[in-house]
């Protein structure tokens, strides 16, 4: 059993997050498993329910877990490099903060897309191309592919050559986190075919072209979170 100095309620609650995460990478627990129960892992930590509860509330909110009513805990995410730079992950409503995020990614991203096909460096195209492989590789295998599409993504956006689209790469790392973690695989098959006509634009140096692949990836995973979002409305009611 887990052994903790008797500290204030939050401290403890942090420590108890910090533990449980712990626990998850060392058993170790796969994405898509169930994690004991209150009962099992109070008793593991030898602290409350209440403290257990707080502490994978913690780590719902970073995309690590996901709570199913009726189900159980399950393990969405065991990626410990999670990056919260924008301040969001303490939004409850996860669905609207992810729309609102895509609300900005079509913003941003088509056109960065459009300036990276023009800019970027021979070496950046490649390296955007590898990423993609990586991804794609990940993708098929069953394996986490999660932290290699952000990395994707902001390659794109370093390639634009823009010093102030750089600075924008943490609310892109946000977005694309946010809509994994909440999506998982649904849409594996829509993924790596967008995200191969985006590279292909690229390296083709059709802006046009890179434009139009990433608002049609982005609209795919949108329409995808609009779908899950009524599922979810519907289960609720």
């Amino acid at each position: 059993m887990y052994q903790f100095e008797k500290l204030d309620k939050k401290l403890l609650g942090v420590q108890t997050e910090d533990a449980l995460m712990e626990y998850i990478l060392q058993e170790p627990l796969e994405v898509g498993q169930k994690i004991p129960n209150e009962f099992e892992l109070a008793r593991k930590f030898g602290v409350g329910r209440s403290t257990i509860r707080e502490a994978v509330k913690g780590l719902v909110s970073k995309g690590i877990l996901e709570v199913r009513r009726g189900s159980g805990t399950y393990v969405m995410n065991t990626n410990t490099h999670y990056d919260d730079p924008l301040g969001l992950s303490g939004l409850q409503d996860k669905y609207k903060l992810a729309l609102e995020l895509f609300d900005v990614r079509l913003m941003l991203e088509p056109e960065i897309a459009s300036l990276t096909a023009r800019y970027a460096s021979e070496e950046e195209l490649k390296q955007i191309e590898r990423l993609c492989d990586e991804t794609e590789q990940l993708y098929l295998s069953g394996r986490d592919h999660i932290a290699k599409d952000i990395e994707f993504h902001a390659c794109i956006a370093k390639g634009s050559g823009n010093r102030v689209i750089e600075t924008l790469i943490p609310i892109i790392n946000t977005a694309v986190m946010t809509f994994a973690n909440m999506t998982r695989r649904s849409l594996m098959e829509e993924t790596i075919e967008t995200h191969r006509a985006i590279v292909n634009a690229l390296l083709d140096r059709d802006h046009m072209g890179a434009k139009c692949a990433m608002v049609m990836h982005l609209t795919y995973n949108r329409q995808m979170l609009l779908k899950q979002s009524k599922e979810k409305r519907r289960d609720i009611t």
